[in-house]
Parts: structure tokens; sequence; C-alpha cells
């Protein structure tokens, strides 16, 4: 439980995100974070590199609701200060913090106040002996996380998440399929820089549809170079795609010779007016009436064009004949008496 927000064993998968700013320029993460929240980020992760990104989180939670997430490395301190101001969850690996007394230390104040840690292995930065051992492999990264368990579990802490990250689409598929095997804890899964929009996104969906379509995955965050919100966008259908997130889905044609209006820009603008209003049904813009109206049978309603016209059908049955200037309006009005 990350406060009142549960990840793991349910038919749910929780969806995040992390903030671009440094954390201490308050105002600029505020926005930051209010902005995901408004696109479907239930956690928000911060970096927290010295000692004022962990004091901003006292303002931070004053001033914002979605959950947020402490994201340090190596310095035991940092997470103190953190849980001290308020954080909802913590990423850290204890094999990194030096002391087993350190670790005791975040331990405990975690425990006080009933905070999860996030144990994240990546593969590009794997231990030198299980390299060595294993190479870069999806064993050597089960090895990796089991070690970061061990330390916690040999505390009598299991408030924990994992996390086995690689931008190689296989690998991660491996080492997820494996770390279920091996771990009773919730799994954080993604690809880690998968690259800019359209191969980040493509590379995002190889490696975690697998994963998802075999019931692997308790909460996700798209890694793109790309605003957070792309992030946001591509994991809410990812997951629409498998019915574990409600959202508008539109249906819509690739085009060929049969094509007889103008329908790229009608397409473009249901689009953003099913997801401004977040119309929850599922909508079909398509190219012609010979296959419109049939592949499009299981949307809620639809545009199948004609010749300088469109038809308005309705669970896959025409329901008005309407010229291409005005069929956008005119379908708007018929879809807002559906949603009613």
């Amino acid at each position: 439980m990350v406060r009142d927000l549960q990840i793991g064993n349910q038919n749910k998968v929780v969806i995040q995100t992390m903030a671009m700013q440094k954390t201490e320029n308050i105002d600029a993460v505020i926005e930051e974070i209010n902005t995901y929240a408004t696109h479907g980020a239930e956690l928000v992760r911060l970096a927290i590199l010295d000692e004022k990104d962990a004091e901003a989180i006292k303002v931070l939670k004053a001033r914002t609701t979605v959950l947020l997430v402490a994201d340090i490395h190596f310095d035991y301190r940092l997470a103190l200060k953190a849980i001290e101001n308020g954080i909802d969850k913590i990423r850290i690996n204890p094999g990194n913090i030096g002391k087993k007394a350190y670790v005791k230390l975040v331990v405990d104040a975690c425990k006080e106040k009933n905070i999860p840690i996030r144990i994240g292995v990546n593969a590009g930065s794997l231990e030198k002996d299980f390299l060595a051992l294993h190479g870069k492999t999806a064993k050597a990264m089960v090895l990796s996380a089991q070690r970061h368990v061990d330390i916690l579990e040999s505390l009598d802490f299991k408030d924990i998440v994992i996390s086995l990250k690689a931008s190689e689409p296989q690998l991660a598929i491996d080492a997820y399929r494996l770390a279920a095997e091996t771990f009773p804890y919730p799994l954080h899964i993604g690809i880690t820089e998968a690259g800019p929009l359209r191969q980040g996104t493509i590379k995002s969906v190889a490696g975690m549809a697998p994963l998802i379509e075999a019931g692997i995955g308790d909460t996700i965050r798209v890694s793109l170079s790309a605003s957070p919100v792309e992030e946001l966008k591509v994991a809410k259908t990812l997951l629409s795609s498998f019915d574990l997130y409600e959202m508008p889905k539109l249906i819509s044609c690739p085009t060929c010779g049969r094509l007889s209006y103008d329908m790229m820009p009608i397409v473009k603008k249901v689009e953003a007016y099913i997801e401004e209003h977040k119309i929850n049904l599922t909508v079909a813009v398509m190219g012609c009436a010979v296959n419109g109206p049939g592949e499009a049978r299981d949307a809620d309603i639809g545009i199948a064009g004609g010749k300088k016209e469109g038809l308005i059908f309705v669970k896959g049955k025409i329901k008005r004949k309407v010229p291409q200037a005005d069929l956008y309006d005119v379908f708007i009005e018929e879809l807002n008496k559906l949603k009613k």
C-alpha cells in the first residue's frame, strides 16, 4: 500500500511517471505534478539529489494531491529527510547505501510511517560479480534484486516493490518472467531508456504487452525521451487494450483508394474531443461505406465516409447521412445524445 493506493494482488495496474524538473524548483514541479495527475498518473516520482530536493517535499506534499515517490541513490540521509517531510514511497537500493546500520535507519523510518520501498535493478548498472558470472542476463538481474531483497527481509521489512528494467525488450521480458516466479512482491514494469516518442512507444509496448497479457506487472512507467504526458498516454492506451484502464477508444481506418472524403482532420478532431471530455465509449471514424459499419460493428458510434459525405452509424446500424461540411458537428451532436 502506498497510503490508500494498492499495488499488486488486484486486476489493476497503477500508472506512474517521473517529474522532469529539479525537485527544488517547487513551483515548476507543482505544475508538472498537477498536469500529470490530470492525465492519469497515480504516482509521480521525484529525483532527490541533495538536501534542497528533500526539503522541497514538505511543500510539494502540501500543495499537491497525487502520491509522490522519492528517487534516491546511495545517500541514506536523503531518504530519512524525504520520509520526515512526508514522502509516500521510497525508491532506493539497500545494497548501495553502505553500512547495514544505515539501511536499518531507513527501514525503521519506513516502518514507522508505513512507507514502501521500491528496489530498482537496471541491466545497464549490474554489479560486477553478477556480470562476471552470468553476463547481462535475466538471471543476473534477478540475483541482483534478490541481494537487495535479502537485506530488507533480514530487517523484517517486506513492504517491497521490485523493478528489473532493461532497454532491450526481450531481456526485460525474460527478467520479469523470472522475477514473477522468484518473488512474492509486486513488480514495477517498464522498458528503460526506450528512446524518443515513436521508437520508445514501440519498444515499450513490445516489452510490456507480453508481460501484461501474462498477468505480470502491478505498476507501470513508460520511459520516453518525450513529455511525461506522452508517457501517460501510451501507458493508458496499452492498459486499455487489455481492459485494464477505462478510456475513450477510437477505431480509425488506415485509408485506401476508396476514400472519397477528407477523413484525417475529422479523426484528429474526434480524438481530441473524446479525450478532452473523457467520453468512455468506443468511437469509429472509417474511410468508406463498404467496410465502415461492418468493421467497426462493436463501436458505440461511428462515421463511414462517402463521396463528400458520410454515414453516421450507431452499434453498426446506419442512422443518418450527412454532407461532409456538417459531418463533425452532427457526429458530436449524436455522440452527446448517446453518452447521456
